[in-house]
Order: C-alpha cells, then sequence, then structure tokens
C-alpha cells in the first residue's frame, strides 16, 4: 500500500510517499481502508519534533511512528478474532491517538477508537471531526462545563477546532463570542457565532464584555490578558496552539504549565485541557452532526502524494478550518 512515511524530524520535505505493507489486525483490532484523512496542528509538531521536549514521548532521535497521521474515515475490510460490535463493509470514523498511521490507504486501529460515519457527512467532513472536534467537546462541555445562557469566547475561532468550538458553542445554548482576523469573520458568522472581534482590530481582552468561559487555542495571550476577559469566577481553559516559529524547547507549554501553578491562587478556573481518543465521545459528535448541529468547515482538500505540502500550507498560518487528504 502507500503511505506517507517519516524518518526523521524536521520539515515537510522528510515526508515521504512510500510502498509499505499492509499492516494486519490483531485480535481486537480493525483493518480500514482510507477515504480520506485529517491533518491538524499536531502532526506538524510531530513531524518536526517540536517542541523538543516532546520527543522525550515520540522518539528522541527519531520518529517512533513512521507513518503520519491522526484523523481517518474509511470502510471497514476486516476485523480481529474478538471484534464484535465493527463488521466488515461499516462507515467508520476515529482517531489512532499517538499510535498515528492515517496517511496510508489501510489503517488498523483499535475498535474501541471507532465509530460509525455520521451519515450525513462525507468520509472528508467525517475525517475533519474526531481530533478537533472532541478537544472542543471536551474543552466546552466537560472542562469548561458550558450550561445554557452562559457566555463563551472561542480564541481562534477560524481554526480546525475553533469552527467546531463555535458550533458546538451554541449547541450546548451560550451565547458565542467568536475571535478571528478580518478575512473568516463572515465564516464564523456562518456558523452561529453572535458576536465576532477582528482581532487586527480590537483586542478582546481589553473590551468591556465579560464571558464565563474563555476557550483559548491560540496560546498568543498572557494568562492576566485572557483572565480581564472573564467574569469574576469564570473559566480559561488553555489548549495550546501556535504555529511553526523555527522550533522550540517547551512551545506552548510554558504557557500551560505557568496555568498549573496560578490555578490554586485565583478565584477563576484555569484549567488545562488534555485530550485522549474516544468511542464515546466520537458519538456524541456523531449525534450532533446527524442533528445537524455540527458541520466541519473544510478549506482544501490534498491527495496522498501531496501530503507535504498540505503540512506547509497548514503550519504556515494560512488555513482556515480543517485541511484534508483524500484517497
Amino acid at each position: 500500500m502507500k503511505a506517507i512515511v517519516q524518518d526523521r524530524y524536521g520539515p515537510p520535505e522528510t515526508l515521504t510517499l512510500e510502498d509499505v505493507d499492509v499492516p494486519v489486525p490483531a485480535a481486537d483490532e480493525v483493518l480500514v481502508r482510507v477515504e480520506a484523512a485529517a491533518l491538524n496542528a499536531y502532526d506538524w509538531h510531530a513531524m518536526r519534533g517540536d517542541p523538543r521536549m516532546a520527543r522525550l514521548a515520540m522518539g528522541r532521535t527519531r520518529p517512533r511512528a513512521r507513518i503520519r497521521g491522526r484523523d481517518f474515515a474509511g470502510r471497514v475490510e476486516a476485523v480481529g478474532s474478538h471484534v464484535r460490535q465493527v463488521r466488515p463493509g461499516d462507515a467508520v470514523f476515529g482517531d489512532l491517538g499517538d499510535a498515528n498511521g492515517a496517511f496510508a490507504e489501510y489503517v488498523c486501529v483499535p475498535a474501541t477508537l471507532v465509530a460509525p460515519k455520521p451519515a450525513n457527512l462525507t468520509p472528508q467532513q467525517a475525517a475533519a471531526l474526531p481530533l478537533a472536534g472532541v478537544t472542543a467537546l471536551m474543552g466546552l462541555r466537560d472542562v469548561g462545563r458550558v450550561e445554557p445562557g452562559h457566555h463563551v469566547l472561542v480564541n481562534g475561532a477560524s481554526g480546525g477546532v475553533g469552527t467546531l468550538a463555535v458550533q458546538l458553542a451554541k449547541a450546548l445554548g451560550a451565547t458565542v463570542t467568536a475571535v478571528c482576523s478580518t478575512r473568516n469573520v463572515d465564516l464564523v458568522r456562518s456558523l452561529g457565532a453572535d458576536h465576532v472581534v477582528d482581532y487586527t482590530r480590537d483586542d478582546f481582552t481589553r473590551g468591556d464584555r465579560r464571558h464565563d468561559v474563555v476557550f483559548d487555542l491560540v496560546g498568543n495571550r498572557s494568562l492576566t490578558a485572557l483572565r480581564r476577559a472573564l467574569t469574576p469566577t469564570g473559566t480559561l481553559v488553555l489548549s495550546g496552539g501556535g504555529v511553526y516559529g523555527g522550533g522550540s524547547l517547551v512551545g506552548p507549554v510554558w504557557l500551560l504549565a505557568r496555568g498549573r501553578l496560578l490555578a490554586p491562587l485565583v478565584r477563576q478556573r484555569i484549567v488545562t485541557l488534555t485530550t485522549a481518543p474516544s468511542r464515546q465521545h466520537l458519538d456524541t459528535l456523531r449525534a450532533h452532526a446527524e442533528a445537524g448541529r455540527l458541520t466541519p468547515v473544510i478549506d482544501r482538500t490534498y491527495p496522498l502524494r501531496e501530503v507535504p505540502q498540505a503540512i506547509r500550507y497548514l503550519e504556515g498560518e494560512h488555513a482556515r478550518a480543517k485541511v484534508v487528504i483524500t484517497l
């Protein structure tokens, strides 16, 4: 099968299209023929081994996982001997987590990490949901504890997670303020944002409006500034962010670590978001999608052989919403 392979950390040029063996599912796995895969900021972080501290988990001198990619959608080709809930022919979607491997024609994945594809979404749209959707869902519902009537601000509202977060916050009954650049104002309004702040013209941390939840997906503001946008007892949810800027030792981890240190000392809740692949969360996303409350926005699509160009586009801060690979 064809797959995007990487044997050393570096720029997109380190990614090559190669022939590799089709994987064989273990007893608790399913083999999926990939129809689409989606890019996330995670992918360029893993490709470059950035921040360098993350290499302790990803592989000190080279990536442990040779085939890149987490999010996928496709059809089940075969199942392991212990798998009962999934059958060959099923249309599924999922997130491989740190195992990677989605930028390939076939992938093996634990049966517990796939879910039926939303019936009303294309494979390309479904592939755009898992990691970004679970991040948005956990950040708002599980960590942010968003309830009907809450005022929620999403910093980075036009990105892959942000476009889904705006829709999910509305689905949870919140009044949503979306922060984005001028060219994305109409996009986030079309997704349901009640208020839009164009950061090239206004500073949301200096405005008069206060929010019950601030969901920071960019990491470009200080904790002091972000807290100014909160009510006295509001919640700040920190979820990494940033684009490639030449490499770093700790990257957004420094802001997240400062948040953890400050959290016990202030009335406002400061929470660092961590996510993990989950069938339960995928089922929730599917329910929202099939009910018409959640529709992934796709910026561009690329064929498998052009994954390096797709990642270069993503990491250069030009992409909005999701970038998807088609097979």
